[in-house]
């Protein structure tokens, strides 16, 4: 899934002390000018009793002969030895990427690790603890992060210090779909209304990103993907409500009475007749203040359109009807116990949905969003597999008799994904780890289906564990594609799935590398989570926290969030330029950013990079749901 936005928005604390000194956290010596050491740990710590690794980068001279030693809270030696052969160089300056193994610390607490033989025998510090220990709080700045995401009167104002936004969207008008300009362009002339639909209610729920659009396609991702969290995993503060709070939208986009789905509200990039919400940087609540008549190139900013998935009752897009019937099934089971008369309308409402999937459908005829490059699509069965497996298991919570004919509708479209869609990594595109996992766990698979689907399972991992055994930091992605950090939470997801569903813990290393990675054992020695380890992305494209941050002085109203981290060098040669943003760039002491790209990756912490800083919905739920699963797995 590709996040095409053009000057869309976010940005995030410009942090006071430029973020605790580099050397501090991504341990850089100058050995001399031309061979400088880089230490690189997992900043939100190691969990206690896995692998742990941690990676020096230099030139191969200089590493030649380092060794390392641990050293506990009171100074006294925790561990010592030689460094690990070369995993390959990484740049022409970083000749030399070698690990660490620091496996054998299971005792809990904050150790520094320093080089001995390399310059100047650079130092870190690193945490070891259970994985609730250290997970739970990260677990809980997602949470907070939707809180600042929200939209529409229910908006937390200590949060953000925003105001209720977009109040036009509680009578908002249906419009045609535009068209759209070329790939990744998403400009349009100005969309035309509908002529016979009533206003619709599509108030609340989240921003996708940085900007302020509202998606079917990814809202309910992000919703099914959090109850599943709330079912299956240790309890989150707050995650329940803040699943209602996106449900509720979800509801207001499904109207049974005409048997409509509707897939989006706001347009993107607008053209000559029309602006569009990524051609304006602006607080939310800005919108609700202009003064604008039909034909006013910012009318389209004010009075949002609202674009349908399917004609009032005619057949919806597989994918989609079948990710809402996910996610309302998912809150028939969550809400069974404690609500049961509200269980069974999300059951009912669940069904309605699947039951309009149009499974004659092409592939390349989905509807996601609009433009379709936004979030680009070509599965579906799996979306189907999903609905299936959670309708049965919501059947199943109530007392339903159809939960029965559901299991084995999820069967069938189970082996329907197996023998026409080739699994990817999870994430919006694709759902079927999701889906595979909960069929494997409730409906009953025959010894075929099951060994199938375990099988489908271990090859998307697999996969993964390819490519990090070709990576000098072992990471499972191609760092230089979009969405490297999303994807790498999805690889993570999966693996734990995997685990839990088969009791075959073959993967538990990877995934513990993958974690590394993300938290800060990578070539740029830094978080891609916003508050977790030392050096995180201050300057976000991301209109909220560069615009609310200047007005109250707060650097971490956007905790929480994920972003796409390293992408395509040749991408940031050109940053975006927009007006009405506050100018925010970060760089680590340890030197520019690009001073650590490599195998045609980059990275820079910049407001106009949304290439690489820029958070999204969909990756900080994949991120929760991979971190729960860790920590009901430990």
């Amino acid at each position: 899934m590709n996040h095409f936005f053009s000057p869309s928005a976010r940005t995030v604390p410009a942090v006071a002390a430029s973020v605790l000194a580099a050397c501090c956290l991504t341990a850089c010596s100058e050995g001399g000018s031309d061979a400088p050491v880089s230490v690189r740990v997992n900043q939100a710590g190691y969990v206690a009793g896995e692998k742990k690794f941690a990676y020096v980068m230099g030139d191969r001279d200089t590493l030649a002969d380092a060794e390392f030693e641990v050293l506990d809270e009171h100074g006294d030696t925790a561990g010592h030895g030689t460094l690990g052969p070369s995993l390959g160089g990484w740049n022409d300056t970083y000749t030399a990427v070698r690990s660490i193994d620091l496996s054998s610390l299971h005792r809990t607490g904050t150790y520094r690790l320093r080089l001995v033989g390399a310059g100047d025998d650079p130092e870190v510090r690193f945490r070891v603890a259970p994985a609730g220990q250290l997970l739970d709080p990260l677990r809980a700045d997602t949470v907070h992060f939707f809180s600042t995401q929200r939209d529409g009167e229910d908006v937390l104002t200590e949060a953000t210090g925003r105001e209720p936004s977009h109040l036009s969207d509680e009578e908002a008008r249906v419009y045609e779909l535009p068209d759209t300009g070329a790939a990744g362009d998403g400009t349009t002339d100005g969309p035309e209304p509908t002529e016979a639909d009533d206003p619709v209610d599509v108030s609340g729920g989240w921003f996708d990103a940085g900007d302020f659009l509202k998606f079917t396609h990814t809202t309910s991702y992000v919703v099914a993907q959090m109850l599943s969290t709330v079912r299956d995993t240790p309890a989150v503060p707050g995650l329940r409500e803040e699943a209602r709070h996106g449900l509720r939208w979800l509801d207001r986009m499904w109207d049974g009475g005409t048997g409509t789905l509707y897939a989006q509200v706001g347009l993107g990039s607008g053209g000559k007749e029309a602006r569009g919400d990524h051609d304006v940087w602006r607080l939310p609540e800005q919108d609700d203040r202009l003064t604008v008549r039909p034909g006013d190139p910012d009318y389209l900013i004010k009075y949002r359109p609202v674009f349908r998935a399917n004609d009032p009752g005619e057949p919806i897009s597989p994918n989609l009807a079948g990710r809402v019937a996910a996610a309302f099934a998912l809150a028939a089971q969550t809400e069974a116990a404690d609500r049961p008369a509200q269980a069974r309308a999300w059951l009912d409402k669940a069904a309605a949905v699947y039951a309009r999937a149009d499974t004659e459908r092409d592939a390349d005829d989905l509807v996601t969003t609009t433009p379709a490059d936004y979030y680009q699509e070509h599965s579906w069965r799996d979306d189907m597999e999903w609905a299936a497996v959670e309708l049965s298991r919501g059947a199943d919570a109530l007392g339903d008799a159809r939960a029965s004919r559901w299991s084995g509708e999820a069967r069938t479209w189970a082996r329907a994904a197996l023998r026409e869609e080739r699994g990817g990594t999870l994430g919006p595109a694709d759902v079927s780890a999701l889906a595979h996992a909960d069929v494997l766990t409730s409906a009953d698979p025959d010894a075929d289906l099951e060994s199938a689907l375990e099988a489908e399972l271990r090859r998307q991992v697999e996969t993964g564990r390819r490519r990090a055994a070709e990576d000098p930091f072992r990471s499972g992605v191609i760092p230089s594609d979009f969405d490297a950090v999303p994807s790498t939470f999805g690889l993570l997801a999966t693996a734990e799935l995997y685990a839990r569903v088969t009791g075959d813990h073959r993967f538990d290393d990877f995934a513990a590398q993958q974690r590394a990675w993300v938290f800060g054992a990578n070539a740029w020695g830094t978080s891609f989570v916003v508050g977790a380890g030392d050096l995180f992305p201050h300057c976000l494209q991301h209109q909220v926290a560069n615009l609310a941050m200047s007005r109250t002085g707060r650097g971490d109203i956007l905790r929480g969030a994920v972003v796409n981290g390293p992408n395509d060098a040749d991408l940031l040669k050109e940053p975006e330029t927009f007006d009405g943003g506050r100018p925010c760039s970060y760089a680590p002491e340890a030197g520019p950013w690009s001073k650590f790209d490599g195998h045609g990756a980059g990275y820079v912490d910049d407001v106009r990079a949304w290439q690489t800083v820029e958070p999204a919905d969909d990756f900080a739920s994949t991120a929760l749901y991979a971190l729960s699963l860790t920590t009901a797995r430990s």
